[in-house]
Order: structure tokens, then C-alpha cells, then sequence
């Protein structure tokens, strides 16, 4: 048995393919936001790059059962319920409630590869829960997914990448095998900065973007940690998440 891996940056990147296991990470803050709302209970995530097609979506729910996310520019779309940070998912708030999602980056690379046979979202806080489950599926071939900010590289989803290829190498009993440079320099980003992620990620130029708007110390400190939830966010038909 052998994994092939193989990491992009940002979605159009990806060449047109259907991979058999993708992964998306949008460390800040899309894919640690449906983790942490998964995880309080939310009933599903869909996600949507359009921001039309998302109001025309939300509107069909019942008022009581929705909620709507939404994100440009790491600041809250006025109209919309809650913005793009995992501390708006609580409990109270999400607990047994559809999301429906737009944010910047992590939605459109969730759209890219949505006709993967496995799709998984993962921040840092569930890169083992991610992990073990490629590893019980025996996937052949894993397509990672930075979500980039705008088109462009970004430092901490690439360490993510790196996270979760470290996890895969180490913990697996048979070959994982690098397909590119891309993932071969963020296993290496990895290993510089495994023991001061927050650093990282306040580091990243996207973590200076969110410094400039405001007060975000909490939300670096949720999408740092690792390790810490058992979730992992499945897409279970096209364009929606839920738990598995």
C-alpha cells in the first residue's frame, strides 16, 4: 500500500481532476470555523463561493434552522448572521442549525475539488482526527488544498499541510510517497515551526491582515491549537459538510 501526496497552494492550481481523498485547509479561518462548528453541533455547512446563490440557498430554510456566514476581506458581511471566526460557533448559537457559508478563500477551494470521491475540511485543531481517517480509508492518492488568501500563497495553510503530511509519514505502516515540491517545502515548514505555531500564524501575512483590522488574539489562539478536536468535516453531497 502506498499514499501519494500531493499539495497545492491555491485552487487554480489544481489541475481538473477528480481525486480519490482531497483535503482543504483554511487555517484562517474557514475550514477551523465548520471544524469548531461541527464539533458544537451544528447540523451541516454549505459552503458557497457566490454570494447570490447563498442568499437564494438560505432563504428556502426555515428562519429558525439557518444561519448565514459570510466573509470578504476577513471582516463580517453586513446582513449576515455570523462572519468567519471560529469563537462566533458556539453552542448557543449553531446547536442542530444548517450554515450556510461564504468566505474569501476556503469556500472556493472547497468548490474546486468538491467532486472528490472523499472531501474533508481540516484546520490545525483536527489534523489528527483528519488524518486517522485517510489512514482507515486507504486512500491511494491524497490531493491537499491550500486555500491561499486572494489567488495567492499563504504561509499558514501551507504549515498545515505540512501538519497533517508529517502525521501521515510517521503514523502509517506503508510508503508515503512526496509527489511535489510544494509538499516537500511544507513538510519542511513544519518541522521550522511545529513548536511555535501561533508565532506562525501571526507571522503569516494574512495573520498581519487580521492584526490590522482589530482584536484578534483569540481567534489566532483557537486556530493554532492542535490536535484538539475529533472531528472531521465530510462533504455528503455536493457542497454540504457535516460531521463524520
Amino acid at each position: 500500500m502506498i499514499i501519494n501526496l500531493t499539495y497545492y497552494h491555491v485552487a487554480k492550481d489544481v489541475p481538473e481532476v477528480n481525486p480519490e481523498t482531497a483535503v482543504v485547509i483554511d487555517v484562517l479561518r474557514a475550514t477551523t470555523t465548520i471544524s469548531w462548528a461541527l464539533k458544537n453541533g451544528a447540523d451541516s455547512i454549505q459552503v458557497f463561493a457566490d454570494l447570490d446563490l447563498l442568499r437564494e440557498s438560505a432563504i428556502k430554510w426555515d428562519a429558525n434552522e439557518r444561519l448565514m456566514l459570510g466573509e470578504r476581506g476577513g471582516k463580517k458581511i453586513e446582513g449576515f448572521d455570523l462572519g468567519n471566526s471560529p469563537l462566533s460557533v458556539t453552542r448557543e448559537v449553531v446547536n442542530g442549525k444548517r450554515l450556510f457559508m461564504s468566505t474569501t478563500n476556503g469556500t472556493k477551494s472547497l468548490q474546486k475539488v468538491q467532486h472528490a470521491k472523499h472531501l474533508f475540511a481540516m484546520g490545525l485543531p483536527n489534523r489528527k482526527a483528519v488524518a486517522e481517517k485517510i489512514l482507515s480509508l486507504q486512500s491511494e492518492n491524497v490531493l491537499i488544498l491550500g486555500s491561499g488568501w486572494e489567488g495567492a500563497y499563504s504561509l499558514e495553510d501551507s504549515l498545515a499541510a505540512g501538519a497533517l503530511a508529517c502525521y501521515l509519514v510517521k503514523k502509517c505502516d506503508f510508503k508515503v510517497n512526496i509527489l511535489n515540491d510544494e509538499m516537500q517545502a511544507a513538510l519542511t515548514l513544519w518541522d521550522f515551526w511545529k513548536n511555535d505555531i501561533l508565532n506562525c500564524l501571526k507571522t503569516a501575512t494574512h495573520g498581519k491582515r487580521l492584526t490590522s483590522l482589530g482584536d484578534y488574539e483569540d481567534d489566532f489562539i483557537s486556530c493554532s491549537e492542535l490536535d484538539c478536536l475529533d472531528i472531521v468535516p465530510a462533504q455528503v453531497e455536493r457542497g454540504v459538510i457535516r460531521a463524520s
